[in-house]
């Protein structure tokens, strides 16, 4: 799934493309591409047409397009979705969800969405913060994400620091690729327990996990297959600079330790076990 990198990445290249142009008419071909929009595809479409994109905005794995009645356009990648820009009369994608086009006659936007989980939605009011996706916690590349509060809110969590990184509610736009990144810089195994954390080493793990997430952003994100690509269906080349994901049994590039695997949450766990040894287990 994208995280914060690759959304970011889409998001720059919807600013650009898309910020101060008009609708001028949406087709929906898909209901599963709006299914969070109760009304449906016909009031989705009737809502957008002749409102213009005022900016561009993420907040953590969300995008938003505020626009200048006041509303906005909410938007989630999931797991395929990606939003394009194309010439007006290139042949539909195989996967066309949602078609966007704009008064001046320019590129369209798409949304194609192989697997269907993600999806658009219409929110009333939402142009400065969408009530849908209020809960979501800032992510550490926000401005006004606030390092003490961070440091306070994961010591008092009494969870393992990587299940901590990945809560959206602490921290937002944090996935699996770049937890399991910044955890082998810190050199914190996933399972150590947030509450044994000094805050001098929680200050470490988060500027680790900023530097993962500006890098990988630099790179246009991070593409293991053909189903995350930026809006003129460019790949990103993070994968180039991993250090720990997906390379198991790959000398590790600090001490030369083949990297290990360990299932997690349904997924995988990826890290060094010299250079991130697992925490010592309470004795029963």
């Amino acid at each position: 799934m994208p995280e914060l990198p690759e959304v970011e990445t889409v998001r720059l290249g919807l600013a650009r493309w898309v910020t101060g142009r008009r609708f001028a008419a949406v087709d929906v071909r898909h209901p599963r591409a709006i299914r969070r929009h109760l009304p449906g595809a016909a009031h989705f479409a009737a809502a957008l047409a002749g409102q213009r994109v005022v900016d561009v905005r993420r907040r953590g794995k969300y995008l938003w397009l505020p626009l200048d009645s006041g509303d906005a356009v909410i938007g989630h990648l999931g797991m395929s979705g990606q939003l394009l820009m194309q010439p007006a009369g290139t042949p539909d994608e195989t996967h066309l969800r949602i078609r966007f086009t704009f008064d001046d006659g320019g590129p369209e936007l798409r949304f194609v969405d192989q697997r269907t989980f993600g999806g658009l939605s219409y929110s009333e009011g939402g142009a400065d913060l969408p009530t849908e996706i209020a809960h979501i916690a800032r992510d550490p590349m926000d401005p006004e994400f606030s390092d003490a509060d961070f440091v306070t809110a994961m010591r008092r969590r009494r969870t393992e620091v990587k299940r901590a990184l990945l809560d959206q509610t602490l921290i937002s736009g944090v996935g699996n690729i770049y937890a399991d990144e910044a955890l082998w810089r810190a050199g914190l195994h996933g399972l150590r327990p947030t509450a044994a954390l000094t805050g001098p080493a929680v200050s470490r793990l988060l500027g680790h996990v900023r530097d993962v997430l500006g890098a990988a952003i630099k790179a246009g994100g991070t593409s293991f297959d053909a189903l995350y690509v930026d809006v003129n269906g460019e790949s990103g080349y993070f994968e180039r600079s991993l250090d720990v994901y997906g390379r198991e049994g790959l000398p590790c590039h600090r001490c030369g330790a083949p990297i290990r695997r360990e299932p997690f949450m349904n997924r995988s766990s990826f890290s060094c076990p010299r250079c991130q040894p697992r925490p010592r287990l309470p004795r029963p």
